[in-house]
């Protein structure tokens, strides 16, 4: 758990972002502000990674991945040379195209083999052998996605943004972490974000056997919100900082 947080400041909690490895495949999930400090305080291998899956458009998910590809070439000695494949929704090379005009042109072509490519709802991905990704839309913005990884009989499902949606915890059933973002707290709810109970509901209704609960607002802070979510949910309930970390399988 690389960010917990979200767009507002926070001295705990830094923006979206989850670190997944997995036969041969190093996944970062979001890229929001302040994952590559994190990565260098949690000593992940960043320079590594193999994939990079941005959820949707959000600032807080996806705004710090050009300085993610810079550091790439320019923060790690010796200099990357082995191919990244960034996957994104539809829309995911229109938006990096915009955003090389801003930043420049380096972005597309930063020094080391880049792969851009975009997943739809329902689509799955392979990423290695046996490792797949799958997606499945979420209410949240018009390309908002959550993600599902699979390898070796296990399955991680991260939801990114969402409010509440039947649809995605059938999608989800039977995960073995299902990491959903839990915004704000019951009572401040809104249709674009889940609350503790909602994403405990969300866990009941997916199966899923274990719940780590992240993307916290501050106004969530000083709350229990897993204490909240355990009463729609009996399995095992986390509410994660940044630095967790969490193993499945074998």
């Amino acid at each position: 758990m690389i960010g917990t947080g979200t767009v507002s400041p926070s001295a705990d909690r830094t923006a979206s972002s989850y670190w997944v490895e997995t036969d041969g495949v190093k996944l970062l999930m979001d890229c929001g502000a302040g994952t590559m400090h994190r990565c260098a305080q949690f000593r992940i291998p960043w320079h590594q990674a193999t994939h990079v899956a941005i959820t949707h458009f959000h600032q807080d998910h996806w705004g710090e991945l050009p300085m993610f590809l810079f550091a790439g070439r320019w923060g790690t000695l010796p200099a990357r040379t082995a191919p990244l494949t960034l996957i994104g929704p539809v829309g995911f090379r229109n938006r990096l195209m915009v955003l090389a005009g801003a930043v420049g042109d380096w972005l597309l072509d930063p020094g080391y083999p880049l792969e851009t490519r975009e997943i739809a709802p329902g689509a799955t991905m392979d990423l290695a052998r046996g490792v797949t990704l799958e997606a499945c839309k979420t209410p949240h913005t018009a390309e908002s996605l959550a993600y599902g990884v699979r390898a070796g009989g296990t399955r991680l499902v991260y939801t990114g943004d969402t409010g509440p949606d039947d649809a995605l915890g059938r999608w989800a059933k039977g995960c073995d972490l299902l990491v959903a973002e839990c915004s704000l707290p019951d009572g401040q709810g809104i249709s674009i974000h889940l609350t503790p109970t909602q994403a405990g509901a969300l866990a009941r209704a997916a199966g899923a056997n274990r719940l780590v609960l992240t993307h916290f607002y501050p106004q969530i802070e000083g709350t229990d919100p897993a204490g909240v979510a355990r009463r729609a949910f009996k399995g095992d309930v986390v509410a994660a900082h940044d630095g967790d970390r969490f193993t499945i399988g074998s």
